[in-house]
């Protein structure tokens, strides 16, 4: 018998919804021929906080954020929205790089392995993310990840035709890219000093709250906030087992910090979650 808190809930409870009431599907191919549309729900609050079909905002994509707004119009001019279903995969790694995302709605898991066949979790991409623009950017043009929708997700697509393009018209694009690219360098960096010198559980605490500040509501002061992952796949990102992890969400649950259930974790009180990463506030 599993005691894993929050693994041994009926089906009908994931998401915390019943069967058929998931919402009617994606399109998972969105036409990409006419001109270039704004993903539906680019209602105000939207993660871009796109006003209608104007341009976004990029109040939440580092990308789009540091370019300037010729190169941000050249960019969205040429994206097609595409939507992806609960479980769908978005590239393959290895697969020749055929585009770049934009991540408007929803989370995406990236994985990557190793030459024994190993696989592993080394991010998760939330709205106002993006993925795929370092294989265009490499020799070879291939996928260096697989990347796959946690739930249902939307995206802006740029060919790599029209990447290249872009790039040769902008070159502030391809230097934007290149220092976000360092950036990201350095995040690993810090995440295997990370892995070496802290406790599992403070590594679990400390992604609790990137992910929870990272979603939609999870600026709202007091309101529950909602991490769409399983355990097991909070151990891959954490470098830990399921066990080792659910002992150390256990602590969380009983001070009320989070509840859990079938694939995904609550934060109720994210001040409290900021105290158990020993952060002093920041």
């Amino acid at each position: 018998m599993d005691d894993e808190l929050g693994d041994d809930l009926p089906d009908d409870l994931v998401d915390g919804r019943r069967p058929g009431c998931r919402g009617a599907p994606p399109g998972r191919h969105d036409r990409s021929d006419g001109p270039p549309q704004v993903p539906s729900g680019s209602e105000p609050g939207h993660p871009w906080g796109w006003p209608g079909p104007g341009r976004p905002v990029p109040s939440s994509s580092p990308l789009l954020a540091s370019l300037g707004d010729l190169e941000r119009d050249a960019i969205l001019a040429v994206a097609r929205p595409r939507s992806f279903e609960r479980g769908e995969v978005a590239c393959h790694e290895g697969d020749p790089a055929d585009s770049m995302h934009l991540v408007a709605d929803g989370r995406f898991t990236v994985h990557v392995s190793l030459a024994t066949g190993d696989t592993g979790m080394v991010n998760l991409l939330g709205p106002g993310d993006y993925f795929g623009e370092l294989a265009l950017l490499r020799t070879d043009r291939r996928r260096t990840a697989t990347v796959s929708a946690i739930e249902p997700a939307r995206t802006l697509v740029v060919t790599a035709s029209a990447f290249r393009l872009l790039c040769a018209e902008h070159p502030a694009i391809y230097r934007t890219l290149a220092e976000l690219l360092a950036g990201r360098v350095d995040a690993l960096s810090r995440t295997v000093l990370e892995l070496m010198r802290v406790s599992l559980d403070e590594r679990v605490y400390r992604r609790l709250l990137e992910l929870a500040l990272g979603t939609p509501t999870g600026t709202d002061a007091g309101a529950p906030v909602v991490v769409p992952l399983t355990q097991a796949q909070l151990a891959e990102l954490t470098g830990g087992t399921r066990p080792s992890v659910n002992r150390a969400l256990r602590r969380l649950v009983s001070d009320g910090t989070v509840s859990l259930a079938r694939g995904l974790i609550t934060v109720h009180d994210l001040e409290a979650l900021r105290r158990h990463c020993q952060l002093d506030g920041s």
